[in-house]
């Protein structure tokens, strides 16, 4: 099974990469491609191009063999829709490989208003991360909910799981605005990213 992360990762940061290392322990995943948007639909263009976010993310996950960097919406330079995406992956590794989008709670809450949230269901599993003890309910994807993680193996999509990681409360609006405010963003993501964004005088 493969891990799908996406994002405007503007900056990345440990709250995107803890998560998305506890969730492949835990299922067994062979990888994990992180995914940068180019122009996401639901929010503003990022503020540092697309080449920079990605190369961080590149920074970011070079000493974790199952990290990989895809940068398939980039190349695309459309707005990116999960769902044109998970098509694209399809092609490229067929319709029986069980796939896993990643996501945290903030997005799982508003994963409904997704441009065609039903067909992206049909392509992948959701698996949302979430603090010890919490669960949101949606009443549109109880039908779609799980607890039984052999079930994310036996099918290639369609299937919503939930899993408790440990959940940083870290953002990267809040990086940002430190980094804006000459404040110290060590330690809110890994060195070789800090040191880019310092090189490179990003947010500021």
């Amino acid at each position: 099974m493969i891990g799908l992360m996406g994002g405007t990762f503007n900056p990345i940061h440990f709250g995107h990469l803890r998560p998305a290392l506890e969730v492949a322990d835990l299922l067994g995943l062979e990888e994990v491609r992180f995914i940068p948007a180019s122009q996401p639909p639901l929010r503003d263009q990022p503020c540092v191009s697309a080449q920079e976010r990605a190369h961080m993310v590149e920074l970011a996950i070079q000493s974790e063999p199952r990290f990989v960097l895809d940068q398939r919406e980039l190349q695309r330079q459309a707005t990116s829709y999960t769902v044109d995406t998970l098509l694209s992956l399809r092609q490229e590794l067929g319709d029986e490989i069980p796939l896993c989008w990643m996501m945290g709670m903030d997005a799982y809450q508003n994963f409904t208003q997704w441009h065609q949230w039903q067909k992206i269901l049909e392509l992948t599993h959701l698996v949302v991360s979430h603090r010890p003890n919490y669960i949101a309910e949606n009443p549109l994807l109880n039908a779609y909910h799980t607890k039984q993680q052999s079930e994310l193996f036996d099918s290639p999509a369609g299937k919503l799981y939930f899993v408790s990681v440990t959940q940083l409360d870290i953002s990267a609006t809040m990086i940002r605005d430190e980094q804006k405010n000459s404040r110290s963003i060590r330690y809110l993501l890994p060195d070789a990213v800090h040191n880019y964004i310092n090189e490179k005088k990003l947010y500021i």
